[in-house]
């Protein structure tokens, strides 16, 4: 009886190797939580792991406005990954998204689509000047990816707090006006959301974060245009040499990776998730930044990253129910920082699996041969004795 033989894809290697990442995370969130407090440590780790399920069922809904900003910041660091780029940039673009959805919305009292497409334009021109440099000067993209960041954010604060461009600064919160008190059809329809999770900023925002997704997907793999951009990342000299515009593909690929973390910020500010608050100067956006987990733990595959997004949103949303007498919601944070790192290992990991699987196939096959041969050999030997 023939053994059959197991066939794992890369993309199951890829899965299994993220869910042990996943795994060693959360087991070391749970040594730290018992280093600080043994008592309490399981209760709070039962809290980040049932995340946005602890409050049910407001806090699936908070998961889900968490998540689809989550999930266009990690597309865009994804999409400059597949091209072969470090987009370490999104913060400062989601930052530039925010205002021009901010914008749209509270100065020109804009439907929510064109606030939206005002974000991803916004985004997409912060996105194109590293490209730009990166192109025609060779300037690494990220050095000048994090000047950007730093730029946009006291800029945007600065445009905001005094009211540059117009009136989008309420003095008595300190934040932005609420964009549902200013401009109602600039917020993006819950479609009755809101009623199911008892919230007041769940809306179809997660479907346009993955529908954007999946078109993402198809532009990267089913296209030619999305072929020339991993060519490019791949081997710039290489394509360059076939054919292809290589400084046109690096500038477009970072104008996207910038349209998309803008969208980020369109879907995050047009639901009423939160507002703006120009006074917090010294911190850039950490959905911009937490982009770059989702990227890594989803391989930069954009399917993956919905899933990677919806994981780290529900671990997040988790951290934030930790009794803060005894813990802070940034342990959540550890627990994505040591998945991360062990992100870092996810290839060497499939590469260890690959090969022993291929040197089980070959042993297995070298023993096969053998054993044909001594069978052939028996059978010409048996012959011979006859003859």
């Amino acid at each position: 009886m023939k053994k059959k033989k197991v066939d794992l894809s890369s993309g199951v290697l890829s899965v299994f190797a993220s869910l042990i990442c996943i795994a060693v995370g959360l087991i070391v969130g749970l040594i730290i939580l018992y280093c600080i407090n043994a008592e309490q440590a399981f209760d709070g780790f039962t809290r980040i792991v049932k995340g946005g399920f602890y409050l049910m069922p407001k806090g699936l809904g908070s998961v889900l406005a968490q998540t689809a900003p989550l999930i266009m910041t990690g597309l865009s660091v994804a999409f400059a990954f597949k091209t072969g780029l470090f987009n370490i940039g999104a913060a400062g673009q989601y930052t530039l998204g925010a205002l021009g959805a901010l914008y749209f919305a509270l100065v020109l009292h804009a439907p929510w689509w064109l606030c939206l497409i005002a974000a991803m334009l916004f985004g997409a021109v912060w996105g194109a000047i590293p490209g730009l440099f990166k192109a025609y000067f060779n300037v690494n993209e990220v050095i000048t990816a994090i000047m950007f960041n730093w730029i946009g954010l006291y800029a945007v604060n600065e445009i905001i707090y005094k009211g540059a461009i117009g009136n989008m600064y309420d003095s008595k919160t300190t934040k932005t006006y609420t964009i549902r008190s200013v401009s109602e059809g600039s917020v993006i329809p819950d479609l009755g959301l809101n009623n199911i999770f008892k919230t007041k900023s769940t809306t179809i925002a997660i479907f346009i974060a993955i529908v954007i997704a999946i078109i993402v997907y198809i532009v990267i793999n089913k296209t030619t245009f999305g072929y020339e951009l991993k060519a490019c990342g791949h081997n710039k000299d290489a394509a360059k040499y076939a054919g292809i515009n290589d400084k046109k593909n690096i500038v477009l690929s970072m104008t996207i990776a910038g349209a998309l973390s803008g969208i980020g910020a369109g879907l995050y500010y047009l639901s009423g998730v939160a507002e703006w608050n120009p006074q917090v100067s010294t911190a850039l956006p950490n959905m911009g930044f937490n982009g770059i987990p989702v990227a890594l733990l989803a391989l930069s595959n954009p399917i993956g990253v919905i899933f990677a997004a919806l994981f780290v949103s529900h671990i997040t949303v988790g951290g934030g129910y930790l009794p803060t007498k005894y813990f802070q919601p940034e342990i959540a944070d550890v627990i994505i920082a040591v998945i991360i790192y062990l992100c870092a290992f996810v290839m060497l990991f499939k590469g260890f699996v690959m090969n022993a699987i291929a040197s089980k196939r070959k042993n297995g096959s070298d023993a096969n041969a053998k054993e044909a041969a001594q069978k052939t050999g028996a059978k010409e030997k048996g012959k011979g004795a006859d003859a």
